[in-house]
């Protein structure tokens, strides 16, 4: 039985609209498993967003692998996020008008132009990420060449997910202005901060990026499920589970649907860098070392605890005695993150 996703998509597509309608420029961003839900699946959103009239135009993907997905389901422009490189996959001729490419590095943009002659492209701005671009004194000759040989779609900068980053775009602005770009495109900024920009800088067009916030911004649309697939008596004393591992109390051990090859139990590393957040790792360490560790289960709402780590495609759970017995077929709802999760199933409840 499925690990599934099952998606109240009147009220998903609601806060969808809403929030392209409320979001000037908006980029709707599909990469990786398609947050959850499938690159497929955020591709005919996106072009059922440009049939409502709300001006989205564009689509970003983020690598050029992901392209070929998406181009099937949206007829708009597609704008690759990771940089253009020699060694980037060469795309189909069909397409290559639709594709706006990232170049982040002087050099990339004639050895491109080579090969697309008149291609399209955003130049990228290092900002304090310091994950991609170039400085002002490489992108204004760059920008140069884009604007007589490419077709310039504008200057992007990526910040990070802290927030403040207004007081940089500002700082920045000179370079754009300097680029002679007539368009910005900008992550991981506020609502109130890109209308505070374009109040400031009337000519520049400033085209937000965005994916949590679109597609998963109403959680309570999205309800994550797995099925119990057997359970099991447990005495104190009883070995269990791949590695033989020994219950330490009596109770039930109940195996679940999803596991690794989801991504149950699969954990980027935090970069919350608050004193309460670090000790709280510190804590769910302490218990890993000792084989117990909280599962994203859950049987009438408590949180039910791993027997061991999960399994490839099954989880094995521990049950304590004296708590409710669940039936082979019943549902257990799962905390999961879904740009880590891939589900066997997706319904569109309507």
């Amino acid at each position: 039985m499925p690990l599934k996703l099952t998606v109240d998509a009147d009220r998903w597509r609601k806060h969808v609209q809403t929030f392209a309608e409320a979001t000037p420029g908006l980029v709707p961003v599909a990469k990786g498993n398609g947050y959850g839900l499938t690159l497929r699946k955020l591709a005919h959103q996106t072009e059922w967003l440009t049939s409502l009239g709300t001006g989205v135009d564009t689509l970003a993907v983020g690598t050029y692998n992901e392209v070929w997905e998406v181009a099937t389901r949206f007829s708009g422009s597609i704008y690759v996020l990771t940089p253009w490189r020699p060694y980037s996959p060469e795309i189909n001729p069909e397409i290559a008008d639709r594709i706006i490419h990232t170049i982040s590095r002087p050099e990339d943009l004639p050895l491109l132009l080579e090969r697309q002659p008149n291609a399209r492209v955003i130049l990228e701005l290092v900002t304090s990420m310091r994950r991609h671009g170039m400085t002002p004194s490489d992108l204004w000759p760059t920008a140069s060449i884009a604007r007589e040989h490419a077709r310039f779609e504008g200057v992007t900068m990526h910040f990070g997910l802290d927030g403040g980053s207004l007081a940089e775009v500002r700082a920045q602005m000179d370079a754009v202005v300097g680029a002679e770009a007539k368009t910005v495109w900008v992550s991981h900024l506020s609502a109130n901060e890109l209308a505070q920009l374009r109040a400031s800088y009337g000519d520049i067009i400033f085209r937000p990026r965005v994916g949590t916030a679109l597609w998963l911004g109403d959680r309570g649309a999205l309800h994550v499920t797995a099925t119990v697939e057997d359970v099991h008596p447990l005495e104190r004393g009883y070995s269990y589970g791949y590695r033989g591992r020994t219950a330490m109390r009596a109770g039930h051990l109940v195996v679940a649907s999803g596991g690794t090859a989801h991504g149950i139990g699969l954990e980027a590393p935090l970069g919350d860098t608050h004193l309460r957040s670090r000790a709280l790792a510190v804590a769910r360490g302490g218990l890993d070392a000792m084989g117990q560790s909280r599962s994203p289960y859950t049987l009438d709402g408590k949180a039910l605890w791993f027997a061991e780590p999960p399994h490839m495609q099954e989880s094995m759970l521990m049950l304590p005695s004296g708590a409710r017995v669940p039936e082979v077929g019943e549902e257990l709802e799962v905390r999961v993150r879904y740009t880590a999760t891939s589900f066997d199933e997706i319904i569109l409840d309507s």
